[in-house]
């Protein structure tokens, strides 16, 4: 790392300019939990939660949270995405709910960000839609396990 990319000469912050950038094909994997008591589990499972499918929501906020990134972030730059897919699997064993963003993009710069902004705003949403009867939730493990595309390459993070 030579030098912070985000700073300018002066210590302030910058936009980095990605103008000269070639465009390319680039795609980002993210992964997250959510650790809750096992009756928030079976109700989030059997859809009896209050305040509607908890899952269903949880999609669509990480779908818009993935298009409105560069909103929460502020030196992210405004892409255009090609794609965004969220999984969500039950884990009964460890009572959580695991959560995953895939989503792409044809451009000069990255996409890890929204992936990365789609599984934590996914992860809110359901800690909000669950916290009337379990306030104890634990949000862990938020990562990024898989890049690729751009000049830095594949990236692959198990």
């Amino acid at each position: 790392m030579s030098e912070l990319t985000h700073i300018d000469k002066n210590g302030r912050p910058r936009m980095v300019d990605v103008g000269e950038k070639a465009d390319t094909k680039r795609v980002a994997v993210a992964k997250g939990s959510i650790h809750m008591q096992p009756e928030t589990l079976r109700r989030i499972k059997a859809g009896t939660m209050e305040k509607g499918n908890v899952l269903s929501v949880a999609q669509t906020a990480g779908i818009l949270a993935a298009k409105n990134t560069s909103s929460a972030i502020p030196m992210c730059h405004n892409i255009m995405i090609t794609g965004i897919e969220m999984d969500f699997t039950l884990d009964e064993e460890n009572s959580a709910v695991h959560i995953e963003a895939c989503a792409g993009t044809i451009g000069k710069t990255g996409i890890e960000m929204e992936s990365l902004h789609a599984v934590s705003v996914a992860a809110l949403t359901i800690y909000d839609m669950c916290k009337a009867i379990d306030r104890g939730m634990r949000i862990t493990d938020i990562r990024l396990v898989k890049k690729s595309g751009g000049k830095s390459g594949d990236y692959i993070n198990k």
